[in-house]
């Protein structure tokens, strides 16, 4: 009988599991996200109105 290895089927058709893939991942708090996204939200209304296109 062949011997049973740990890796399963997944790592022989080429997928990595998600936790061996999230070491390498860069980490981003949401918290962090959402700041970004309302400065960046501030910043297209602000520069909207000093260029003359409030609505």
């Amino acid at each position: 009988m062949a011997k049973k290895s740990g890796s399963g089927l997944q790592s022989s058709a080429g997928l990595m599991r998600y936790y061996e893939a999230d070491k390498n991942a860069v980490q981003i708090q949401p918290k962090i996200v959402l700041i970004v996204g309302a400065v960046a939200g501030i910043a297209v209304l602000f520069l909207s109105a000093v260029n003359g296109f409030w609505p």
